[in-house]
């Protein structure tokens, strides 16, 4: 049975059933907390939660959906994709468990002739809270199970809540015996590989408070309506009908499995390795034609940054296969032709989709080209040279600046029996950590997901001897490691770890200021520090990834900051504390710093400021800034009361708790003055220079400085002054006449756009009248149909102008297109009240794309030579109304 039926079968059993038949939503979803649909009740969560009342008593869907989190494990498990489809039916206070069962199990087991899947009905499992025994009675009476295939579990398992206070309740879920082949025997509690889940039925009968983790939570009582939740998976269901192991065999996905095999030249099956990359060739091609048909575009943020990746992870992945041409100009037609049957929007919009998708992979073709070059001329440089590794520093710039994959990285020097110094590039790496972090909350706990194990080792060792201050090594103990699943006794080379040690010269990040890089090493250890957190209130955790050896508990180690990131972190919060005093004295205490963050080479600034900040403002800041380093003011630590802290004015910046003593940071003693518990230099002068790069608005009132510090501020300088150097040549000019000549250029610049613009504006008027004088009789109807040069704004230019033209008393309607694609359509009120409508028309000659007012529409996406094929039917769209 193919998956278009399969889900055709889903809609029409429930719409049989009395249920409204919602269409899916888009992948991308306009809920804040995520990028895409990821579960198929999302587009229904404000009728669950209250917030929008259900337009429908009984609605169901087959809702697309995407997940991501796990993205890198895609290929290596057989029973999870990136994008998958999920049949859906749902209730909003009308029917509850008893016909939610009786729905499943008749659309589960009946036979295939009457509309059903036809599942053997004893070869089904199902699972039920352990507290649910109205279910369990239900199934008993509904589906005659037998008690020892009616499985009881916990909340783990069978207990659903959105994660937060609101709706919640039992589930039971639908297993299905692959037989034993697949695995033990037992059921689903004894083997998931086996007994395969296909559906899971939420009874929302609850509501819960607040409270952590899976049944961390009070119920408060009873929902005052029960509403039903239920979820099967498509490609799941299509495992079990097609007789397929695993999702990737299905038809949606598996002739695109096979058009890559054919074109990598390897036989499926024949090698693990291989059969991960096909795998993820197979997911990915299709995830990302469903991202591109929803209006995803490649880019470098949120949704776009996803899409780009699993592109280019489809792309890599048939290179490691050994195919190097373009691949997706052979795989994505083929996912449409699999798809289109469920989602014929993919074949409507494919021009587009594919134009895209083809232009991501030239784009990384091409990153791969340069980065290939890159690394031929540095392997020949190391050997040359006698060396055996390719340096950290390299493998970065081929990382950052080419785009260039560390993995393609480590691949291409290996097969050049070159290696690479990986831990060069982990150093270089932890300046843009940042970026990694995707949580806050796991980040501060070191990322552990469980304080409490770090909460037992505080009770049992008591808090960390911290010494930022003073030291840069010190000979430690480890007192734990720790996983994201919670304490371990070893870990071995490439483990994330979390590490307490009795004491630590790190610091932990705060206070604005990033967290120290370095190394642990021992007898036996080599290990990567790249987070330093405070978890809790005395206790400092780091992050490590173990580079060689093993580390356990007990072992000691020498515990060492890097010396330059230190320093650079130095510079750049002192370098903080002289901006933020320069600001003061220029603007007024009113200037009063709100937040900031800083890190080697780095920082940035908030205050409360009420528009930007002029150049010579600017200037100003920043002269008073260097002027405090070139008089090389004294820093100094002090340890005092609160009181005593503000009696002497002593900022205190955040909403913090104090201890009974505060320490006081002074630079030059009460021209800046705060509480700090950074790392700092010794004399103003350490900084080297404050460069202002960048000021702008963070949010209403509120505006952002951002400086270079130190080394990197004299290489921003010196960029800054060859940049003036090269303009100056170029327009042979002094230096200091630059800016009269550079507005002189923008003036002629901006004549001469008035002129074209006047010239323009004149051939429009004089083509439109033309255009509107040789107007065709459409049944009554004066028809103009034209291309136009240029892209949507002279496309509606001239639609405009002709039908301002036309005869005001008879109805008109004017298409105009152009090369780029984009069709336009205007009427005059004449045709509006004939019944016409420019949106309308724009859909039915796009096949349902584009959109706007009833007298002035657009749409794009055509091919070019398409458009003049497609104005030639307004005429017959006109006559049709």
């Amino acid at each position: 049975m193919r998956t278009a039926d399969i889900r055709q079968r889903f809609l029409d059993h429930f719409a049989a059933l009395g249920h409204t038949v919602v269409p899916s939503a888009p992948l991308p979803t306009p809920d804040p907390t995520l990028l895409f649909v990821n579960a198929g009740m999302v587009p229904f969560k404000p009728y669950f939660t209250g917030e929008a009342a259900p337009p429908w008593q009984r609605a169901t869907s087959v809702q697309k959906c995407v997940r991501t989190l796990d993205i890198e494990e895609v290929g290596r498990t057989t029973r999870h994709g990136s994008f998958f489809q999920m049949n859906g039916n749902f209730s909003f206070g009308d029917y509850f468990k008893e016909e939610a069962i009786a729905f499943a199990w008749d659309l589960s087991t009946k036979a295939r002739a009457d509309g059903g899947y036809g599942l053997d009905p004893e070869k089904i499992w199902v699972t039920v809270h352990h507290s649910d025994t109205e279910s369990r009675g239900i199934w008993r009476t509904v589906a005659g199970l037998p008690d020892e295939r009616i499985v009881a579990r916990g909340d783990e398992d069978n207990f659903w809540s959105m994660g937060v206070p609101g709706p919640c309740g039992p589930c039971s879920e639908l297993y299905y015996d692959r037989g034993p082949a697949l695995g033990r025997e037992g059921g689903p509690a004894v083997d998931e590989d086996r007994y395969m889940e296909f559906w899971n039925l939420v009874f929302m009968q609850y509501e819960r408070g607040d409270g952590p983790g899976k049944s961390g939570y009070p119920i408060l009582g009873e929902l005052p309506r029960r509403n039903i939740d239920t979820g099967m998976g498509l490609e799941r269901m299509a495992t079990l009908l097609q007789g397929k192991d695993n999702l990737y065999e299905i038809d949606e996905t598996r002739p695109v499995l096979d058009r890559a095999a054919e074109l990598a030249g390897v036989r499926y099956g024949a090698d693990a390795e291989s059969d991960v990359r096909l795998r993820v060739v197979a997911d990915h091609v299709r995830t990302a034609l469903m991202l591109l048909a929803d209006g995803t575009a490649p880019g470098n943020e949120g949704r776009g940054y996803v899409l780009r990746r699993i592109l280019r992870r489809s792309v890599r992945s048939m290179r490691q296969l050994g195919f190097h041409d373009p691949a997706l100009p052979e795989l994505l037609p083929v996912a449409r032709d699999c798809m289109a049957p469920s989602y014929p929007e993919v074949v409507e919009a494919y021009a587009r989709i594919s134009d895209q998708a083809y232009g991501e992979e030239d784009a990384f073709r091409t990153t791969l080209r340069q980065g290939t070059t890159v690394l031929d001329t540095a392997v020949a440089k190391v050997k040359e040279e006698g060396g055996r590794a390719l340096p950290g520093a390299q493998a970065f710039l081929l990382h950052d600046t080419y785009g260039f994959p560390i993995d393609l990285t480590l691949e291409m020097a290996a097969e050049q029996g070159v290696e690479v110094d990986r831990d060069g590039f982990a150093s270089l790496m932890n300046a843009q950590r940042e970026r990694a972090r995707a949580d806050a909350r796991a980040r501060k706990s070191g990322g552990v997901a469980d304080t409490s194990a770090l909460r037992t080792v505080l009770d049992a060792h008591g808090p960390t001897d911290w010494r930022a201050w003073s030291a840069l090594t010190t000979e430690s103990r480890v007192l734990a490691l720790l996983g994201a699943e919670g304490p371990v006794p070893v870990a071995r080379t490439g483990d994330l770890v979390t590490v307490v040690l009795d004491r630590t010269p790190f610091y932990a990040e705060s206070g604005g200021q990033d967290s120290d890089a370095g190394l642990l090493s021992g007898a036996s250890v080599e290990a990567e520090v790249v987070d330093v957190q405070r978890p809790l209130p005395g206790l400092v955790v780091h992050q490590v990834r173990i580079t060689a050896g093993e580390l356990a508990v007990d072992d000691t180690v020498h515990a060492a900051v890097d010396p330059e990131w230190r320093l650079g972190a130095r510079q750049a919060h002192s370098g903080t504390h002289v901006l933020h005093a320069a600001l003061r004295e220029v603007l007024g205490p009113t200037a009063l710093q709100s937040g900031s963050y800083n890190r080697p080479g780095h920082l940035r600034l908030d205050f409360p400021w009420r528009g930007a900040l002029s150049p010579a403002v600017r200037s100003e800041v920043e002269e008073v800034a260097n002027r405090a380093l070139r008089r090389d003011l004294p820093v100094g630590v002090r340890w005092m009361t609160l009181p005593e802290a503000k009696d002497q004015g002593a900022l205190a910046l955040f909403d913090e708790t104090y201890g009974e003593k505060v320490r006081v940071v002074e630079i030059g003693g009460a021209w800046s003055r705060e509480l700090c518990g950074g790392t700092h230099v010794e004399h103003a002068s350490q900084i080297g220079t404050v460069a202002l790069t960048a000021e702008s608005s963070v949010g209403a009132g509120m505006r952002r400085l951002e400086a270079a510090v130190g080394v990197e501020g004299f290489g921003y300088l010196a960029r800054e002054r060859d940049l003036v150097a090269r303009i100056a040549e170029q327009l042979n000019a002094p230096r200091a006449e630059l800016p009269e000549r550079i507005a002189g250029l923008l003036d002629r610049l901006k004549a001469a756009d008035r002129e074209n613009a006047r010239l323009k504006q004149r051939a429009v008027t004089a083509r439109a009248a033309e255009l509107a004088g040789a107007a065709a009789d459409v049944d009554g109807v004066q028809v103009v149909t034209a291309t136009a040069e240029g892209g949507a704004d002279e496309a509606r230019a001239l639609a405009t102008a002709v039908r301002d033209r036309l005869p005001a008393g008879r109805p008109g309607a004017v298409g105009i297109g152009t090369e780029a694609g984009v069709v336009v359509v205007a009427l005059n009120r004449a045709a509006r009240d004939t019944g016409l409508n420019a949106a309308s028309l724009v859909k039915r000659l796009l096949g349902g794309r584009g959109g706007g007012s009833p007298e002035l529409a657009q749409g794009g996406g055509l091919p070019a030579d398409r458009v003049a094929a497609t104005l030639a039917e307004l005429p017959r769209a006109v006559g049709a109304r």
